[in-house]
């Protein structure tokens, strides 16, 4: 009888999860918060975080006291345990930070294009072709404006003119 115990037991013991593994789960979701602080307001508002965990990371910025903040963070780490996917939320961090294979392949597929259109106009077609739902007459007025700097060695709106590109790319694969 005892063994038939002892094993319910076991079973147990094997689906929780141990004291050390949780407290390395909360570490790691306290990091991730202490992460999402050091972020600006544009790389947030591209994360989609629920108002709440906004709330509370905008809160975690204004604080100065160390006592205060390292509190913040930990009450961060607590409401990410709520909902929040750590992992998915990483990989959207690294992305922006451009760490990610994604970022990195975006970033030389949207320098490719911007050569690629400077040179021919029938990259154009190419490219309209390729990717859809954005503003034609925007990127036309951009291009001829680049192109004109160009010939004036000048690059005022060559930067301009990659962001587009790479907005456009990253919309297109959404």
């Amino acid at each position: 009888m005892s063994n038939i115990f002892n094993n319910q037991n076991e079973d147990e013991v094997s689906t929780e999860i141990s004291k050390t593994k949780r407290k390395e789960q909360m570490n790691d979701l306290q990091d991730l918060g202490i992460e999402l602080v050091k972020l600006g307001k544009e790389k947030l508002a591209k994360l989609d975080l629920p108002s709440y965990l906004l709330d509370a990371i905008k809160e975690a910025q204004r604080l100065t006291a160390n006592g205060a903040i390292r509190r913040q963070y930990q009450y961060i780490g607590k409401l990410m345990r709520k909902e929040i996917d750590a992992d998915d939320l990483r990989k959207k961090i690294a992305y922006l930070n451009g760490d990610s294979i994604e970022a990195t392949r975006n970033f030389h597929l949207a320098e490719k294009w911007r050569d690629k259109l400077l040179e021919t106009d029938s990259a154009l077609d190419e490219f309209i072709t390729e990717y859809s739902g954005f503003d034609i007459g925007e990127l036309r007025s951009l291009l001829r404006t680049v192109r004109r700097e160009r010939e004036h060695q000048q690059n005022k709106n060559f930067t301009k003119l990659f962001r587009l590109i790479k907005v456009i790319i990253e919309g297109g694969q959404q």
